[in-house]
Formats: structure tokens, sequence, C-alpha cells
């Protein structure tokens, strides 16, 4: 089949930029190119040609600015100039795109993929909504946290949703003691920061107030472990080192904590899975209903024992003694409670980050969810 892949306006593809959907289309895109035609369509990038072909999949850039009216109208420029047919329109997390394509392109089956809550009445008017699911095929969905929010709007959409969870790249994020190239990374990254005897909590993610990296640092007063140390890895936004006042406002805090405490500022997505390589302990301290981070996936692809908050999706990443769940993640003596159990035991701690790999291993590869968008794109 001939299948044209639509991105979000907010990053490009490839993923040099970071953003988990970019991460997800670039971890199934080769593997899906192997059975079928692929176009992905995304935003423009002064790093990135406007059109090319690699590997056998073209790529297609439009303008964006970061907004989604300005890609709308390169996408549908796109498509009234495009010769080609496409059996499926596959759209990410834009269901605001789905009626302006299905109408110059009324044959294609439309897929969507749902990474987060954007059928939310704030974002998508009931009436668009409701058009949208009729003119869907399949939804979809990063976790059943997503389908479950979608199904409080829309009932009605229930029999076309399924949950595809996310994958990762087990090569890149390996336990440092099974790969040398993560045991250099290890020693390397730790030096560096005159880490080497510490036990690393890490923090991977956006410096956003929801994303909740503040309470962490205020738990480190609480831990009984002196040779513990809390690494914050991000910053403000993707490729952006700019200083906001909430990232201000954490190292401010990092600096008062008794405990070292190290922010990285923004590292390239091709770098991040060495701190992971560092690392003790991953710790998730979403207070927003995340849909599920993808940290998850690499924190346990890297075999590092987790602790996650009861918030959205990212309950149902634990199994198997994988992590453990803070209930509320706006309280930093949880967060302690939960590390200082961990910390008294690396031993125990190791096996939870074992189980884990374990778990990325049989679950979490991108062969696994290219199979099951396979079996969707595929099911007629």
């Amino acid at each position: 089949m001939n299948i044209l892949m639509i991105c979000t306006e907010k990053l490009p593809v490839p993923n040099i930029r970071g953003g988990a959907i970019q991460t997800y289309i670039c971890g199934v895109a080769s593997l899906l190119s192997r059975h079928h035609r692929i176009t992905i369509l995304g935003r423009t990038d002064p790093e990135l040609p406007l059109e090319e072909v690699v590997d056998g999949i073209r790529y297609v850039r439009v303008d964006s600015e970061g907004l989604l009216e300005i890609y709308s109208k390169g996408v549908i420029n796109f498509l009234q100039h495009n010769q080609e047919h496409y059996d499926i329109i596959h759209i990410f997390n834009r269901p605001r795109l789905v009626l302006p394509v299905r109408s110059l392109a009324p044959h294609s089956r439309i897929i969507l993929s749902m990474h987060n809550d954007m059928f939310n009445p704030y974002k998508i008017h009931s009436s668009e909504g409701t058009a949208v699911i009729e003119q869907t095929e399949r939804i979809i969905t990063i976790s059943n946290y997503i389908g479950s929010a979608i199904c409080d709007y829309y009932p009605h959409a229930a029999g076309k949703l399924r949950t595809i969870y996310s994958g990762v790249d087990l090569d890149r994020f390996a336990p440092w003691m099974e790969s040398q190239s993560a045991l250099s990374a290890r020693e390397s990254l730790r030096a560096e920061y005159n880490l080497q005897n510490k036990k690393i909590i890490l923090f991977v993610g956006r410096l956003s107030r929801n994303k909740g990296p503040h309470v962490l640092v205020r738990a480190m007063s609480q831990l009984a472990h002196s040779d513990a140390a809390l690494v914050v890895v991000g910053g403000a936004w993707f490729s952006d080192n700019t200083i906001s006042d909430y990232v201000a406002y954490v190292r401010a805090l990092a600096e008062r904590a008794p405990l070292p405490v190290v922010t990285t500022g923004y590292v390239q997505a091709h770098d991040v899975h060495r701190w992971f390589c560092a690392g003790d302990v991953f710790v998730c301290t979403s207070i927003w209903q995340e849909p599920l981070a993808r940290v998850h996936y690499e924190a346990m692809a890297a075999g590092l024992p987790f602790i996650t908050t009861a918030r959205g999706g990212n309950p149902e990443i634990i199994s198997n003694n994988n992590g453990l769940l803070v209930t509320n993640p706006e309280d930093p003596s949880e967060y302690a409670q939960k590390l200082n159990f961990m910390l008294s035991d690396m031993n125990h701690a190791r096996q939870m980050g074992i189980s884990g790999r374990r778990l990325a291993e049989s679950h979490f590869t991108w062969q696994r969810v290219a199979n099951d968008i396979l079996s969707v794109w595929e099911q007629r």
C-alpha cells in the first residue's frame, strides 16, 4: 500500500530535536517501509531539506513556525498538488487535521494516532470531534488512559480505539552492566561532573512545572544517603537553553540542596541515552495527567529501576517489580521515602532494573510496535 504519515507541527522528523512522537515515527518507519511505500510529511527545519528520500522513505517538509494553523495550510497545499493516491493517511496527534485531509482525500483510509488528550473540549469543539471520529477508521492510543479520556468525551468512539504502547531502541539505551559503550559513557559523565562514587538519581525531561522536577529537588533534603546525587537533564523546551522563570527556580532550589544537584540544561537528542547509562535510579515526577511518558521505556531499556507518579497513563508501565508509584507527586517526602528504600538496597534496586530491561526486551521493541501498526493498516 501507499501510506502517508503526517507528523505534528512542533518538531521535525527525523527526531534531530527530540520529541516523543518524532522518536516514535523514527522507531517504526524503516520497519514499516519493508512492507509498504512510506511518505512522511512534517515540518521544516534549517538542518533538513524540503524534500528527500532516505532508505526508501520519502520525506516532505512544509512550513509551520510551530503553529497548527500555518502547518495545516502546508498540509493542504501538499495534498492539493500531490499526484499520488494514498491508501492510508496516518495522522499523528492532530485530530483537527482529519477533516481538511478528508476533504482532499475522500477515498483514503484515515488512521489517527493519539499521544495526548487532544479531544479535550478546550482543544476541539464537540461537533468537530464527533465528525473526526466518524471520518477516522481507527484511533491508536499511546496508553489506555488516553483511550479512556477520548471515551469520556465521545463514548461512541470505543469500538475504534486500540492501545499500542510505544517502544525503545534497546541497543542505544543499554544497561551499563551489559554494554561496554554504556559503561564508557557512564564512567565519562560521572568523571566529568565529579560524581564517580555517587548513587545518581536521574530526571530527564522538559523543565516545566507540570513535569514536577522541583518537587524532586526539594526531596533531596529528606534523603538518608549522603552519597546520593541528583542529575536533572533537560531545558525549557526542545533545543532551547533559555533560562525561563521556572528553570531559574529549579536551579535556585538546586543550589540550596544539601546534596549535589546537577542541572545539565538541554542535552541533544542523540546524547540523552548517555545519561541513562550514568544513572542508578530514574524518577518521573509528572504532576499533570501524563499520557505515558516515553522516558519510562528508556529507563527500563537502560536497566534502571524507576519511580513514577500516579498520573495519567504512567501507572500502566509498572509491571513485574520494575518500579514504584508515588501517589501524591507534589509531596517531596513521598519521593524521599521511595528513594530511601531503593538506595538502601542497591542489589534489590538493580534487580528491579533488570526486570525492567527484560520487560522492554519482550514487550517494548520497535519491531513489536511496527507489527501492531501493520495489523491495524492491513485489517480490512
